[in-house]
């Protein structure tokens, strides 16, 4: 258990208490540093599987696994949370088709076992880290939130069995609510270099082509060009992970009342009270191809690193765009980083930090 000092200065937000499950992780901890700084206590639970103790950067520490219903009980029962971030989950498509219970049980069975717990608790108000993978390979883009959700790998397809618990927990019990966020691709990292990516074999894009210039792989592969975009590749749509840390402290205001909607517990009796659940896209709208990514990613560097072209990537969908105007006017998410050359900057100042090359 790690104990980090909380903010000398009081603020308004002080005194909200939120647990962030998995907020060692790369975006948890993101998030969690996002909470600190706006004045709220936190405490994260994690069982640092994949993510790094020195990443979480505010208040408490707990390293224990979902699985653990006794410590996680006891956890709950001590902080006494306002409020949940649910962050903990294995995410990668590709292990996910190659080991999918491995994905239904981390992320769909624990899930379940957390919303148990909450309601032991009395926790009622909950933010869900879900993702776009719930709509497999969709119709029509940008996708919004009414698309069908079609999972093409068993990564997506255990968040949207997760999301299916929440929707049916909200309409059986007036006193929880909850806000889903379906991630985009996620990439870049704090501006002041403070925190990244640091996974031990990563698989996304940015970082393996950043790696690759630093001289950690040998060459990057790109999986597919065969695909029926532009150039071939497949297109994402790239969201700084700032403004998604953001867009969860907007929608922990949305949910507590903290912000404009003025106050709302977390426990209201009245369903009339408060908003109701929501679920929303993060992402800016349009995307970039892999080869437009690797093209600029040899820009920020300066480095013309091996490229091998190879098969697809099964689980892979060709595009994937948000459609995000739910979480602009119904959260008040303005995000400010929409700028793939900045992404990557940021993403590669925090790798030259990694391996001692800050210049």
């Amino acid at each position: 258990m790690i104990n980090h000092p909380s903010p000398l200065t009081p603020h308004p937000k002080s005194g909200k208490r939120i647990l962030v499950t998995g907020g060692a992780g790369y975006i948890g901890s993101h998030v969690v540093l996002a909470l600190g700084e706006a004045g709220y206590e936190v405490l994260t639970y994690d069982n640092l599987s994949t993510g790094n103790s020195d990443a979480v950067l505010h208040g408490e520490l707990v390293v224990g696994d979902l699985a653990d219903r006794e410590l996680l009980a006891q956890t709950l029962a001590r902080f006494q949370p306002d409020a949940v971030m649910h962050f903990a989950a294995s995410i990668e498509v590709g292990e996910s088709v190659a080991k999918p219970l491995k994905y239904y049980r981390n992320n769909t069975l624990n899930a379940l076992g957390l919303l148990e717990e909450l309601r032991t608790a009395g926790v009622g108000a909950l933010i869900f880290s879900s993702t776009a993978a719930v709509y497999g390979n969709p119709v029509d883009l940008p996708v919004t939130e009414s698309a069908p959700l079609l999972p093409i790998n068993p990564y997506g397809a255990s968040k949207m069995m997760t999301e299916r618990f929440l929707a049916d927990l909200a309409l059986a019990d007036p006193t929880f609510r909850y806000v889903a966020l379906r991630y985009f691709n996620v990439a870049g990292a704090d501006p002041q270099a403070r925190l990244g990516q640091d996974y031990a074999n990563p698989t996304h894009l940015i970082t393996r082509a950043l790696k690759t210039a630093l001289g950690g792989f040998p060459q990057l592969q790109v999986f597919g060009t065969d695909y029926p975009t532009a150039d071939g590749t497949c297109i994402r749509d790239y969201i700084h992970v700032a403004d998604l840390a953001r867009a969860h402290l907007d929608a922990l205001d949305y949910l507590l009342g903290t912000g404009s909607a003025g106050t709302c517990p977390p426990l209201a009796g009245s369903a009339g009270t408060c908003p109701p659940s929501l679920v929303c896209n993060c992402g800016y709208g349009h995307g970039f191809s892999v080869r437009e990514v690797v093209s600029m990613a040899k820009q920020v560097t300066g480095v013309d690193f091996a490229v091998v072209e190879t098969d697809r990537r099964e689980g892979d969908p060709a595009e994937l765009v948000a459609a995000s105007e739910r979480a602009r006017t119904q959260l008040g998410w303005q995000p400010r980083h929409d700028d793939l050359e900045f992404i990557i900057r940021t993403a590669w100042q925090w790798e030259k930090k990694l391996a001692g090359n800050a210049s």
